[in-house]
């Protein structure tokens, strides 16, 4: 499903040139849960971000269902997100302005569905999530597990096949923190591909491989 070869990211200012990533080969097959660890600085959110076609790579290539998206423009990596991959942030990214249904709806709505399909999919989200309760709810009348429920429910309303997690328990508790865990494991059991971004080891221990980077390369892998 992914693929990196000698993947690179520089950035370049007039007098420093920083290697975030320095010759990253990875592959990820479909169905892995995956986390990626290393200290702070080290490359992680910064592979993320390419692997979510958020970012472009300096060098190297990037290979997603076989394609090579290396050298994608904008537009196209914002039409191939679209349907193929979820995101997971560790500050939930909701729209305080709008409720949980239409927090929930934002990525059929960019996508083109039709409203009655936008109504059976966020609801189909809701229920695998257990918020359907808190439907009209604010994203500030909820507590943090509550909102990275809505988070996950935002992710997976299209059905894509990948998701992508960045720190997704970092502003929870242990028993929220748990909880989101659980889901993100439920629905790797069911097909979706994960990548994970994670500080912590007992969320890494949920993967079946956690891929260690140090200094923008990748330094060991081990399998669970």
């Amino acid at each position: 499903m992914i693929k990196t070869e000698n993947l690179q990211k520089v950035f370049r200012t007039d007098e420093v040139e920083t290697w975030a990533l320095n010759n990253i080969t990875l592959e990820i097959k479909e169905g892995e849960f995956v986390a990626i660890m290393g200290p702070s600085g080290c490359g992680k959110s910064t592979l993320l971000n390419i692997v979510g076609l958020l970012d472009s790579p300096t060098g190297g290539k990037y290979f997603l269902n076989g394609t090579d998206v290396s050298n994608y423009k904008e537009s196209q990596c914002t039409k191939l997100r679209k349907g193929v991959i979820g995101f997971v942030f560790q500050s939930f990214n909701l729209i305080d302005e709008l409720n949980v249904f239409e927090n929930i709806e934002l990525p059929l709505l960019y996508m083109g569905f039709p409203s009655s399909e936008r109504k059976v999919k966020v609801r189909q989200a809701m229920d695998r999530m257990q918020i359907s309760h808190r439907e009209k709810h604010f994203p500030q009348q909820l507590s943090g597990g509550q909102q990275q429920r809505v988070a996950i429910a935002r992710a997976v309303v299209a059905n894509p096949k990948l998701i992508l997690a960045d720190e997704p328990t970092g502003n929870l508790d242990s028993r929220n923190g748990k909880e989101v865990m659980d889901l993100l494991t439920e629905l790797n059991n069911d097909g979706t591909s994960i990548v994970m971004v994670t500080h912590s080891q007992h969320d890494a221990e949920y993967a079946s491989r956690i891929v260690n980077l140090f200094d923008g390369q990748l330094v060991s892998q081990v399998k669970l």
